[in-house]
């Protein structure tokens, strides 16, 4: 059985290395900004909307962990999102822990040709989304995510392409952790 989380912040290339991952290795993609919509959905709000909600209701994410936790137990995917690696870890899920890195500039030009912004509105969105993750993670869960000691693996995508971390991640699970 194979389960592996990949986080990491916003245009760091998590989605890429997902999918990758999962095409070489023939796993399913759960990612947990999906998860997040689909909660939106059933809330009948705008994902705005329902981000400013969630602010104020950590039950949101208590039920997002739980629909992931849930995954996660059944192994054989790739779980993508911020707290995948740190739910494994608190949960004693038996995964590959990734983290991926990348400048912040580097990912706000990401982030921008993907969501069609300048890159200085990309730069300052994520600036504002993860100062608001940081401060929301650490008031519900006591988590810093600049504390990557929980990770089996912390690639820099800035360094390396796609298809290496990919397979830098693929090699990761022959190793002991």
């Amino acid at each position: 059985m194979t389960l592996i989380t990949i986080s990491g912040l916003p245009g760091s290339g998590t989605t890429t290395a997902s999918r990758i991952v999962c095409q070489e290795l023939g796993l399913e993609h759960v990612y947990a900004g999906m998860v997040f919509r689909k909660l939106a959905v059933e809330k009948d709000m705008t994902l705005e909307a329902f981000g400013r909600y969630a602010e104020e209701h950590p039950e949101v994410d208590w039920e997002l962990d739980r629909r992931m936790a849930r995954r996660a137990k059944a192994n054989d995917a790739v779980l993508e999102g911020r707290l995948t690696g740190w739910m494994a870890q608190r949960e004693s899920i038996d995964a590959l822990k990734v983290w991926l890195v990348c400048d912040e500039n580097e990912r706000a030009a990401r982030v921008a040709e993907r969501e069609g912004l300048t890159r200085e509105q990309a730069l300052s969105a994520n600036r504002t989304r993860e100062q608001s993750e940081w401060s929301r993670y650490h008031d519900i869960y006591e988590i810093d995510l600049k504390d990557t000691a929980i990770y089996d693996l912390v690639i820099d995508t800035g360094e390396h392409p796609a298809d290496e971390v990919a397979r830098q991640i693929i090699e990761g699970l022959g190793k002991p952790g």
